[in-house]
């Protein structure tokens, strides 16, 4: 029995910023689910996902420590248990000796000033996310060292299946 329904394929920016939402399915963060995936010519490099280090406790556990002291999002980040999310992929593809320089990274959030600092001295050239994140200091630091940043919409995200 052939499926009449039109197909809809999504284009590469749709495709990989749907796949940082899929990362960030395994956040552990109360307050955000954060994916980002590290993209060089239409290849993954690396993901990452907000958390905390490896073989810690996480606020899943534990509890949210920000929420507890009432700390706005976007201020205060060494109170925060997790790794950000362009933090982790940054670091999985150094554990595995995988250059990412001049790649682009597709994140759900926009990024913080520190994350953005480790996207500038890893050489990603460009940063493509969908959602603004609370700090928004990012766009001066980029500017000067000339990475690219693009907002794209949402992405629809469910899954199509052809049976």
């Amino acid at each position: 029995m052939k499926n009449n329904k039109k197909h809809s394929r999504p284009n590469w920016d749709e495709y990989f910023i749907k796949l940082a939402f899929l990362v960030a399915e395994r956040s552990t963060c109360l307050r955000h689910h954060v994916g980002a995936v590290i993209v060089k010519d239409k290849r993954i490099l690396s993901t990452g996902y907000n958390g905390a280090a490896s073989g810690v406790k996480d606020c899943l556990q534990l509890g949210c420590l920000r929420n507890k002291m009432n700390i706005p999002s976007g201020q205060r980040h060494e109170v925060c248990r997790a790794i950000h999310a362009e933090q982790n992929a940054i670091i999985q593809a150094g554990l595995h000796g995988i250059s990412i320089k001049g790649a682009v990274i597709y994140c759900t959030h926009s990024p913080c000033i520190l994350c953005a600092k480790m996207i500038a001295n890893a050489k990603i050239s460009a940063f493509i996310t969908c959602t603004d994140y609370a700090d928004p200091s990012f766009k001066k630091l980029f500017k000067e060292a000339k990475i690219k940043f693009r907002k794209v919409k949402n992405p629809n995200l469910k899954i199509e299946v052809l049976e």
